[in-house]
C-alpha cells in the first residue's frame, strides 16, 4: 500500500509544499548562479528512471563553460570553482530536482538517478535499482554517499529497493537532513569518482 499509493502521494504534497517554501531560497540561488557562473541557470543532464525511461534531471548549474584555445571544454575540475563547490557541498545545486519530483520522473527517497552510459555495467540484480523512481536521496546516500565504492552504493541500492516502508523513508529523510548540515561524507568534486565507474565495471564483469 505505502510502495504502490502513498509514497507517490507523499512525494506530490513533500515536493511542492518545498517548492512553495523555499522559493526564496531557489531565486537568490538562481540570481547567484547567473552572475558566478553564467547561464543556463538550471543544468538538464538525461538519467535513466523508472524501468530505465530517459528522463531530464534539473539541477543549479554549479560549473563554468571555460574552453581551450580549439574551443573544447576545460577539465571538470578547472570549470569547478568555490562557489560551485559550496552549491555542491550543500547540496544547494540539487533543488531543482524538487520539479522532477513533483513531475513524476523521481521520488523524494529512492536509488539516485546516474548517467545513462551506466547502463550497460550493471548485473541483473543491480538492475532492480530501476524498478523503482530514482530519489533526491537515498540509502547510499546516508550510508557514505559517493565515498562509497562503487559495489557498495549499488548494493546499498538494491537494498533499499527490496525494503520499501514508511519508517524506513522517514529515517532516510532524517539522516539526510542531518548530513546536509554538518556536511558529512560530501565530495564536491566527483569526477573522478564517477568517472571511473566503466572501468571498474568492466573489470567486474570479466572476473564474473
Amino acid at each position: 500500500m505505502y510502495r504502490k499509493f502513498i509514497k507517490r502521494l507523499l512525494d506530490i504534497v513533500i515536493s511542492l509544499f518545498a517548492l512553495i517554501v523555499l522559493s526564496p531560497v531557489l531565486l537568490v540561488v538562481a540570481i547567484l548562479v547567473r552572475c558566478k557562473l553564467g547561464s543556463p541557470v538550471i543544468f538538464h543532464q538525461e538519467r535513466p528512471g523508472y524501468n530505465e525511461k530517459i528522463f531530464k534531471l534539473c539541477k543549479f548549474r554549479s560549473m563554468t563553460d571555460e574552453r581551450d584555445a580549439d574551443g573544447n571544454l576545460l577539465p571538470d575540475s578547472v570549470r569547478l570553482t568555490k562557489f560551485g563547490k559550496l552549491l555542491r557541498s550543500t547540496s544547494l545545486d540539487e533543488l531543482p530536482e524538487l520539479w522532477n519530483i513533483l513531475k513524476g520522473d523521481m521520488s523524494l527517497i529512492g536509488p539516485r538517478p546516474l548517467l545513462i552510459s551506466y547502463l550497460p555495467y550493471y548485473t541483473e540484480e543491480e538492475s532492480l535499482r530501476h524498478t523503482v523512481r530514482p530519489g533526491l536521496t537515498g540509502l547510499a546516500q546516508v550510508n557514505g554517499r559517493n565515498l562509497l565504492d562503487w559495489d557498495r552504493r549499488l548494493a546499498k541500492d538494491v537494498e533499499y529497493v527490496k525494503n520499501i516502508t514508511f519508517l524506513t523513508d522517514a529515517r532516510i529523510f532524517f539522516l539526510t537532513i542531518k548530513k546536509v548540515f554538518v556536511r558529512e561524507n560530501i565530495e564536491a568534486d566527483t569526477s573522478q569518482v564517477e568517472g571511473n565507474f566503466a572501468e571498474i565495471r568492466k573489470e567486474k564483469m570479466k572476473s564474473v
